[in-house]
Order: structure tokens, then sequence, then C-alpha cells
């Protein structure tokens, strides 16, 4: 930002102003100065046009009073959408054995763990997961095979004999 512009001084002297009416207008401090800083953002990155209005002033409370429209809109549809349809359904605590995988991935290298959750969890082949982590694929494979037998050796379990001497 060129400290010329005048936007620095432009800010300093109006934000007060410009939080203060947006917390009447909306009643709630922290709502207010998050809009005027997202105003005040916008603002600043079309200062050039901006700050040859009248009144820049009055462009940034225009701004920030309709990001505070726009959250009420999203509260407001939010309870709406609660009372039509109800709180989610209640979720229960995760499996012993849920308990028991997670522990035994955080054990893994991550290169390993990486692997096991894209391909397993995510359902991604080992071409798209050679693509997204940018490896070969021979490297996927392997990195698969040895936290496969890592992960049965820290889960207890005994695997298949063609998995085994992958």
């Amino acid at each position: 930002m060129d400290p010329d512009s005048g936007f620095e001084e432009f800010y300093r002297s109006s934000r007060q102003r410009v939080v203060t009416v947006l917390y009447a207008l909306g009643g709630d401090l922290t709502e207010a100065q998050d809009a005027a800083q997202e105003a005040y953002v916008r603002a600043w990155q079309r200062w050039s046009k901006v700050g040859a209005y009248d009144d820049p002033e009055a462009w940034v409370r225009t701004v920030g009073h309709r990001l505070l429209v726009n959250r009420w809109r999203k509260v407001r549809n939010s309870v709406v959408a609660y009372r039509r349809h109800g709180p989610p359904p209640a979720v229960g605590p995760p499996s012993e054995n849920t308990v028991a995988l997670i522990a035994a991935l955080r054990r893994l290298p991550a290169e390993q763990r990486q692997a096991i959750v894209l391909h397993h969890l995510a359902d991604l082949s080992v071409a798209e997961i050679a693509a997204q982590l940018g490896t070969p694929s021979g490297t996927v494979k392997a990195r698969l095979a040895r936290g496969r037998r890592a992960l049965a050796t820290l889960l207890d379990v005994t695997l298949p004999e063609e998995v085994r001497h992958a």
C-alpha cells in the first residue's frame, strides 16, 4: 500500500465512527468490528476508486451495513432450518475399533498414514493418490503395503497370505 495514497489517514480518522454506527445498527460490537474490518479491506482493495468519492466513509458504512445484514440473514436462515428440521441427530462416541484404528494410524509414519487414509477412507485409487501427492505410483503402493503390515501388527490382526508378501 502506498503511504501517500491517503488510505491510512482515512482509516485512522474514520474507523471509530464506522464501528460505532455498525454497532448501533447491529447491536453486537464483535459483529460490528468484523463487518467494519471487512468493509475497510474492500475499500483498500478499491481505494483508487473509493478514495475519489465525495464521501468514502459513507461507502464503507454502506458496505459494512450490508455485511451485517447478510450475516443476520444467514443466522435467520439457520434458525429457520433448525426449526424446520430440528437438531442434528445425536452422534454417539466412537467405537472401540475406531479409537484403536486412529491410535494405530497415529503411530505410522506420516507418508504411510496419508496413503492408507487416502486409499481406504477417501476411496482414492493409487493413481489419484500419486497425482495428489506428486509421487510415483510405485511409491504409493510401497507405502500402502508397509502401512498395512504395520497396522496389522499394531492392531494384532492376521493379514491374508497375499497381503503379507506383497
